[in-house]
């Protein structure tokens, strides 16, 4: 039984994983990411490709919310202005997916700077609506202005290629969507061990009083809504490429709300958070269709219902969690890791 935690570095105390047993489970986990593809069936692929691109967005929107304080209702618009970035690039312009996916990243870095302008005014509720708005006019754009977007019909995307070897299936792109959000995960959770992430926290926990110690709140700010944005156009590109087309109808506000659930359910302020509430909000839909498969013989037109139960579920679990669990499944998994570091023990 582990006792004690002392380091003899500071490299050591400043280590991710600080235990051979955390490394142990980490490469196990990771052999069986790389295992999985070649065992699961095609709908779970499906879901697990799916849970990468959400989590490479749940995790900017989380720098954003979680660590910096920032409420955003306009996640889905920056994923989607990278994805039409990315959607042009590839058709008009013949880019390969490994300039076109940063160059979405970067359209979208490029909108949050705009957008997040007026966080150095208005915070809270007011900050909330200004990104809100924000949505709305993305939304807007990506169904009206129908000579870049090409409006509700969208714009068909050849699958990703990189030196003749086509990424035409979903085991093909899992790979590649999952070693991105393994990357981003990776830089998210080193990001706050940098003076710029410390920042972003002292942001959040106290603005006035980070102010005082020398952070400049613009630059800070502004940043945090780059870096989110960012981490959010990567998702839109990718997401081009998993589904080979990018209509007004993949970027809701719905899925803005979705994000918000997902970084509320796992935890703010914790990229172990964001990584197990995208997965548990991405099959929480799963369930409930389930559920209304079994009940159809009793209620025919219980399918139809399926989207605004979603919807509303979402919202009940964010107000659950909040209430109930304010720190999400993130802290629910350390209860269980510190119960079994003592086990069988008493307390």
């Amino acid at each position: 039984m582990r006792i004690g935690d002392y380091q003899e570095s500071y490299a050591a105390d400043e280590a991710l994983f600080r235990t051979p047993t955390q490394r142990v489970w980490l490469m196990a986990a990771g052999a069986a990411a790389v295992v999985f593809p070649f065992l699961a069936g095609d709908y779970l692929l499906y879901l697990a490709n799916l849970v990468g691109l959400l989590a490479i967005g749940a995790l900017g929107l989380n720098i954003l919310t979680g660590f910096t304080g920032q409420i955003s209702l306009g996640h889905a618009g920056f994923m989607g202005v990278g994805a039409y970035t990315v959607a042009i690039a590839a058709t008009r312009l013949s880019l390969p997916f490994w300039i076109a996916v940063p160059l979405g990243g970067a359209a979208a870095c490029l909108a949050g700077a705009v957008v997040g302008v007026p966080s150095l005014r208005i915070k809270g509720l007011y900050l909330a609506i200004s990104t809100l708005a924000a949505q709305v006019i993305f939304e807007w754009v990506f169904g009206n202005w129908t000579d870049l977007t090409g409006g509700i019909r969208g714009i068909n995307v050849a699958p990703a290629t990189f030196l003749g070897f086509a990424f035409d299936s979903d085991r093909r792109i899992y790979f590649l969507i999952h070693g991105l959000a393994a990357l981003h995960a990776y830089g998210a959770a080193n990001l706050f061990r940098t003076r710029v992430g410390r920042a972003f926290v002292a942001v959040r926990d106290r603005d006035l009083s980070a102010e005082l110690m020398g952070v400049n709140l613009f630059r800070t700010k502004i940043l945090a809504f780059m870096v989110s944005s960012y981490y959010a156009g990567i998702a839109g590109g990718m997401w081009v490429y998993f589904t080979k087309v990018v209509t007004p109808e993949n970027f809701p506000l719905s899925l803005s709300i979705q994000f918000l659930a997902m970084i509320i359910v796992g935890g703010l302020g914790s990229v172990q958070g964001t990584l197990l509430g995208t997965v548990f909000i991405t099959l929480v839909p799963e369930g409930l269709k389930v559920l209304t498969q079994a009940v159809r013989p009793f209620a025919p037109d219980a399918m139809s219902y399926l989207f605004p139960l979603r919807d509303i579920l979402f919202g009940a679990m964010i107000v659950a969690f909040l209430i109930f669990e304010p720190h999400g499944l993130a802290e629910v998994w350390r209860r269980i890791r510190r119960f079994f570091a003592l086990w069988p023990f008493p307390k």
